[in-house]
């Protein structure tokens, strides 16, 4: 019997396509032939790879054709006003996704025929094999990307929030330590809406700082920081001024410095008049100016009244020791306040441009 025969006939048992009487005759040969019962165990091997792997193609076409579907840049707009745009791309498409996946499983299956991979088992079960670990990668990067649009256009919920501001025009952004801390991934929203990929650039545990770096695509810079980061310190009484996001919405408040300290001496924080709520963390606190005297913390607030915030000259020592090799370029900050001529309405205008809201993602 030929190899092809003998591949018609093993393929005809796998299949129950036997008589009862020709079945226990192959059965018998099984049992007396090694070599035959050694393919028909190879072959049944191979065919439950080659289904598998049939699964796993089918799979990456329907994420590739939804992932390809998706235009960002529309989602943004769309789907904040029609939460239900996704589902109705899902019911438009379908059948498309699924015809495209089966014919893309037909090719593979006719060229490993034409080319005789079923008639070389042994050879091909390793290269195979080594496809779909390939694609099993494939699907996680298509996988991590769907998330990507996922965060980027609030179909999902994110696990926590704070506010970060601009220190420089590229996308350097300060907040807490304590907002970001344990984030599988980091998320920052402009006031227009807009999100971004950020990431964790460097931390200050100790003083509760986080430097974070937008490393999003189509993030195209902030232009010339409007504020100057303060080193001195700022006096009891000096009017002060905050923007932020607690609760996840935009609010600006004013009040004055009460205490050049925090809780017990802490000479880490000032005490201010202005009430941090969740949400606030990691955001600016600044002087009648417009110049950025510290980040405001929650975290630290332990009875009703007591507020506080991280004074500026940590913040510039925690932006000194940014590793060199985590930046593309030194770090420049902005030397000029354009901000101290204006009024606190137009001055606001301008600073909210520059505060963002931190979206934190955890699993």
């Amino acid at each position: 019997m030929s190899d092809n025969q003998l591949m018609d006939v093993i393929e005809r048992y796998l299949n129950g396509e036997m008589s009862q009487e020709e079945r226990m005759r192959f059965e018998l040969l099984r049992k007396e032939n090694n070599d035959v019962d050694q393919r028909v165990a190879e072959h049944q091997q191979f065919t439950g790879l080659l289904k598998q792997y049939a699964e796993r193609v089918e799979l990456e076409n329907r994420l590739n054709a939804i992932h390809q579907e998706i235009d960002v840049h529309t989602l943004k707009e769309n789907l904040m006003v029609h939460p239900a745009w996704i589902v109705q791309l899902w019911r438009n498409h379908h059948s498309k996704i699924s015809v495209a996946a089966s014919v893309a499983l037909f090719v593979v299956v006719s060229v490993m025929y034409l080319t005789g991979s079923f008639n070389n088992n042994n050879s091909k079960y390793v290269e195979l094999s080594n496809k779909i670990d390939k694609l099993n990668h494939s699907n996680e990067s298509i996988k991590s990307s769907i998330n990507d649009i996922k965060r980027s256009t609030h179909i999902d919920k994110y696990t926590g929030t704070g506010s970060g501001f601009a220190i420089t025009s590229g996308g350097l952004i300060a907040t807490n330590y304590h907002v970001v801390q344990g984030a599988d991934s980091v998320y920052v929203q402009n006031a227009d809406g807009r999100s971004f990929k950020a990431k964790v650039l460097s931390s200050d545990p100790q003083n509760d700082i986080a430097i974070l770096k937008i490393v999003d695509n189509s993030f195209e810079g902030l232009g010339t920081i409007p504020y100057t980061i303060r080193r001195g310190e700022s006096d009891l009484a000096e009017s002060i001024s905050t923007y932020g996001y607690p609760d996840g919405k935009p609010a600006y408040h004013n009040g004055y410095l009460s205490s050049n300290s925090g809780l017990k001496g802490d000479s880490l924080r000032y005490q201010i008049s202005i009430p941090i709520n969740y949400g606030n963390s990691g955001g600016p606190l600044w002087d009648s100016k417009g110049n950025v005297i510290g980040i405001t913390d929650s975290k630290q607030a332990q009875a009703e009244g007591e507020h506080f915030a991280i004074k500026s000259r940590y913040l510039l020592d925690a932006i000194r020791n940014i590793p060199a090799d985590s930046l593309d370029e030194k770090v420049v900050l902005n030397k000029k306040n354009t901000l101290s001529h204006l009024s606190d309405v137009q001055r606001v205008k301008k600073e909210k441009n520059y505060v963002f809201m931190v979206k934190v993602y955890a699993n």
